[in-house]
């Protein structure tokens, strides 16, 4: 029901604002004004996009949890799709979630609202191997396959990397 009203809603918000804005300063200017926080938008969201990976990935490095530059680099996307659909409202909280205390407010209040019933961290070790993580295959698995010779001087006609040259 929430969706409905915010498809509803958030249209004829803009709708309302493309009027007023444009009956104080005029039509080339408001289209002007919509072009330009488009651009500046995309500019930021680049930035900040890259800076959100970033920090994924030293998350990640680190085993620590990953939830934060997740959400970070979630509503940093869901920013960009604003500030890229045309409107005043739109690039307002498109705008707002480029703000680092807001996206961190969200993820609090986001945070209280969702359970995580596991995370895991890649494969725990295997208690018999002392080297670390593996999988409960044994490590001499064997792969039965078929394979021909080329003879001398002969090419695949689509080398596959496994084949030698």
């Amino acid at each position: 029901m929430w969706l409905f009203i915010a498809f509803l809603a958030v249209p004829l918000i803009e709708i309302g604002l493309f009027i007023q804005v444009g009956g104080l300063i005029g039509l080339w200017p408001t289209l002007l004004i919509v072009v330009l926080t488009a651009i500046a938008g995309t500019a930021l969201v680049r930035g900040q996009g890259l800076q959100a990976i970033a920090r994924l990935k030293r998350s990640m490095k680190e085993f620590s949890d990953p939830s934060r530059p997740l959400a970070d680099g979630a509503m940093i996307l869901f920013a960009g799709a604003l500030l890229l659909t045309p409107g005043f409202f739109t690039d307002a909280v498109g705008f707002a979630l480029l703000i680092p205390a807001v996206r961190g407010r969200v993820f609090r209040l986001l945070k209280d609202k969702v359970k995580v019933a596991r995370f895991d961290m890649g494969q725990p070790p295997h208690p018999r191997d002392p080297r670390g993580p593996a999988s409960d295959a044994p490590r001499d698995t064997v792969i039965d396959g078929d394979f021909h010779e080329l003879g001398e001087g002969r090419k695949p006609t689509h080398p596959s990397g496994w084949t030698r040259h």
